[in-house]
């Protein structure tokens, strides 16, 4: 990322509601905080447990024009019940994922952003279920404020499932492929 660019991310997040903002692209991490972080922290710690799910509703609720990828991050600090929808989709395939991470290793997103499995609709995937991958090979695309970063493998093995439908948004370490170790 270049300095406009993070300021261009310093300007969307002080517009909207979050209060923090993580990023990670292979060895850059990028981790903003907000003075209403540190409102919000003295409000939690001011106000009794009851109150406290109330006041972060509208923290995490973002206005339409934003894209939905950097709400993500705060959601796993939030309370189940601001969103009962998203959750229960990722704590499914979690629940599966339990019984297979003895056989399987996950490849996980480095960063927030819009899963691809292809550099474009027309192209075939870069991978899929059952093709052998090597360390150092792309698997798939994220995209991140209009930037395109291609995820490379870390490990060596064979594709078993692809975890993630394409042009979703992902989580920053969300699991995006299970491979069976070669």
């Amino acid at each position: 990322m270049n300095f406009k660019e993070i300021q261009e991310l310093v300007k969307l997040i002080n517009k909207s509601n979050l209060t923090e903002f993580k990023m990670k692209d292979g060895e850059f991490e990028l981790s903003i905080r907000t003075n209403k972080y540190e409102k919000l922290k003295q409000q939690r710690q001011a106000a009794p447990q009851t109150q406290a799910p109330a006041q972060q509703a509208p923290i995490i609720q973002m206005p339409p024009v934003q894209q939905p990828y950097p709400a993500q991050p705060p959601a796993p600090s939030s309370s189940s019940a601001s969103q009962p929808q998203p959750e229960p989709k990722t704590e499914a395939p979690k629940a599966e994922k339990k019984e297979d991470t003895g056989k399987y290793i996950e490849v996980r997103s480095p960063i927030v952003g819009t899963f691809y499995r292809s550099s474009s609709p027309e192209k075939p995937p870069y991978v899929k279920v059952g093709d052998v991958i090597e360390v150092g090979q792309v698997v798939c695309i994220v995209e991140a404020m209009k930037l395109f970063n291609e995820i490379e493998s870390e490990i060596s093995g064979k594709i078993v499932k692809v975890v993630v439908e394409d042009a979703q948004p992902v989580e920053y370490d969300q699991v995006l492929f299970l491979v069976e170790p070669a």
